[in-house]
């Protein structure tokens, strides 16, 4: 793993090198994700079914495409026991977490005669997608379908890839059912986002779509926003952390390696006021590499995206840390509570050695779904917000609407809207006859 001395220049390289990862940089796609989606907006199931036969070698029809209870069933007799009561623990966890998230509509009434407010809706439908392909992610499922449960969304839909004998993860079922969802559909990449949001024969359109995969999932989501909902367009995972000469270097090598084994374009990169720790760390990632399981992985994304940042100071490395907006930070400090006050940009910010990075993937409770590529700077974690939708109160009494209608009236004229602020003089026409 590179070690560089931070300035201006390198967090110029890196950030460039970074955005490389964002979907947007995959312009090449965005023709054979359109082409998909038109498909399945015109023939509906023949395209749906044509595409899990050619993208997943999987021969699905109507029949076959919904999970039965059967499947589920089949599933809880593959997945280790042990495994069930830890994912239990999770759904606790989570749901605890994102109950605090909700809010209530509200109402503010004035002696004047003028009650405002805000009333919340859940969403009415929802699909969920989850991943497949070089591993399955029950996390995920439990990560999509809580908060829009918590929020009160009324039909919960996933969807995920199916393999080649047609069948779903055992532990993506399992999760599933544990979330409290059993309408799931064999059906990933652009197609099942296709399906989702205009609907077919057999899978149900719905309102928003939630959930990260691959580019071509983020671009089909990126072309169908304004049809439906979304929550992000999501990049590969990253994790940055910021360590001073205080830190465990096997710790901080270890927490690195649990981002960079997602994909050959996960990003991992530590921010250290320490020569010493860097190096540590650079050598006990090459112990670690001898002993993982996704070693080529690991070499790829260390290769491409992974970085050991030296910093002057630990401002310099906070500084760092707010231009690179990590999905993932972990501040691994003497004061790792004063430093987080100094974070503008992050995803999910995990304190002091023991907080280590797949405790929030999988069992502390905080959503695990996390703005990427920068989006830190200016979009949230999942929430519950994202499950519901919010609509303006107002209501005026004759006595509060006289008090003011002449300033309305004079607005809408000035705005050239004639019909706006005749809108509000009609309520008094008598009025102004009788004073004329």
């Amino acid at each position: 793993m590179k070690v560089v001395e931070l300035n201006e220049n390198t967090k110029k390289d890196l950030l460039e090198d970074l955005l490389r990862r964002s979907p947007g940089q995959y312009t090449q796609y965005e023709q054979t994700v359109a082409e998909i989606i038109r498909e399945v907006r015109e023939k509906r199931d023949e395209a749906l079914f044509r595409y899990t036969l050619q993208f997943d070698k999987a021969a699905l029809d109507a029949q076959s495409i919904r999970v039965t209870e059967a499947e589920i069933e089949e599933a809880y007799g593959q997945v280790d026991g042990e495994l069930v009561r830890v994912i239990r623990a999770a759904i606790k966890n989570i749901e605890a977490y994102h109950v605090l998230q909700k809010r209530s509509s509200w109402f503010d009434a004035k002696e004047n005669g003028v009650i405002l407010g805000q009333k919340i809706t859940p969403v009415a439908s929802v699909g969920v997608y989850v991943p497949g392909g070089k591993a399955a992610y029950p996390s995920s499922v439990l990560m999509n379908i809580i908060p829009a449960r918590v929020a009160g969304v009324g039909r919960i839909v996933m969807t995920t890839p199916p393999g080649r004998d047609g069948k779903v993860n055992p532990g993506t079922l399992v999760a599933a059912r544990e979330a409290g969802v059993s309408e799931i559909y064999k059906v990933g990449g652009a197609q099942a986002i296709a399906a989702l949001a205009f609907g077919t024969q057999s899978v149900p359109k719905v309102d928003k779509i939630v959930g990260p995969g691959n580019i071509f999932v983020a671009l089909a989501k990126k072309a169908v926003y304004g049809h439906v909902s979304i929550d992000s367009i999501a990049g590969p995972s990253e994790i940055l952390v910021i360590a001073d000469g205080t830190a465990n270097p096997r710790y901080v090598a270890a927490d690195l390696l649990s981002q960079a084994e997602h994909d050959e374009l996960a990003s991992a990169i530590l921010v250290t006021t320490s020569r010493e720790l860097a190096d540590a760390v650079a050598k006990e990632i090459d112990g670690f590499l001898g002993e993982l399981s996704r070693r080529e992985i690991l070499e790829k994304s260390l290769e491409n995206y992974g970085c050991i940042l030296i910093a002057d100071t630990l401002q310099d490395a906070v500084d760092a840390a707010n231009e690179i907006a990590s999905e993932h930070l972990e501040i691994v400090t003497e004061n790792p509570f004063e430093v987080m006050t100094k974070i503008k940009n992050a995803g999910a910010i995990f304190l002091g050695e023991y907080s280590s990075e797949p405790l929030g993937d999988y069992f502390a409770g905080p959503n695990h779904i996390l703005p990427t590529n920068g989006t830190a700077k200016f979009f949230s974690p999942l929430s519950v917000d994202d499950f519901v939708k919010k609509s303006s109160i107002i209501s005026y009494s004759r006595e509060a609407l006289e008090a003011v209608h002449k300033d309305v009236e004079l607005f809408a004229k000035a705005e050239g809207l004639t019909a706006h602020a005749n809108s509000i003089a009609v309520r008094f026409e008598e009025s102004a006859k009788e004073k004329g």
